[in-house]
């Protein structure tokens, strides 16, 4: 797998305890091993920090510090609201033009494939580490099919994600940094 300057982490289920869950510790654990093997320099955590009983960008943080990263290699992007937004953030905020998609091996196709169509470089690393867990696996799997439509959608549209509640984000790019 060839080396890029960042990992996007995709969020998941958080439990109301900052706890990830276990499809979400796959991703991140993914995540640690690139870090580690030097295939990202790093982390990009994507998801949605607002949600009523948890904020996923701050268990992935705070599981990525736990776990021996240093906090200026994690990206915190709190609108990260779907596949879409993330990697319109990643290029658009913070300045990204090759990226790592990480995440289930199910989502992994249409994560790259809608990074590529924004323009950015990208391959993937998909977890199967919880594909044990069939029902969810399955029903994960059949979300991220009719995903799909949504997403082809996106792209036909152009549409601009959310940032900081209902403001559209700025026809800017600001530098890829972790600091």
């Amino acid at each position: 797998m060839p080396g890029t300057p960042v990992g996007i982490v995709f969020g998941a289920l958080t439990y109301a305890d900052g706890t990830p869950s276990s499809f979400l510790r796959g991703r991140l654990d993914l995540g640690l091993e690139l870090l580690r093997r030097k295939k990202i320099d790093s982390i990009l955590v994507s998801g949605d920090h607002d949600a009523e009983f948890y904020d996923e960008t701050a268990a992935m943080r705070d599981y990525l510090v736990d776990h021996g990263v240093p906090a200026n290699r994690i990206i915190v992007d709190p609108y990260g609201f779907d596949t879409y937004d993330t990697v319109v953030r990643a290029r658009d905020v913070y300045g990204a033009v090759a990226a790592t998609m990480i995440t289930q091996s199910y989502h992994l196709p249409r994560a790259v494939a809608t990074a590529r169509a924004v323009g950015l470089d990208a391959v993937g690393v998909g977890d199967t580490s919880v594909r044990v867990r069939r029902i969810a696996w399955t029903k994960g799997l059949i979300r991220d099919q009719l995903a799909c439509v949504k997403t082809v959608y996106d792209l036909a549209t152009k549409r601009r994600p959310m940032q900081e509640g209902s403001a559209r984000l700025p026809d800017r790019v600001a530098p890829l940094t972790a600091d």
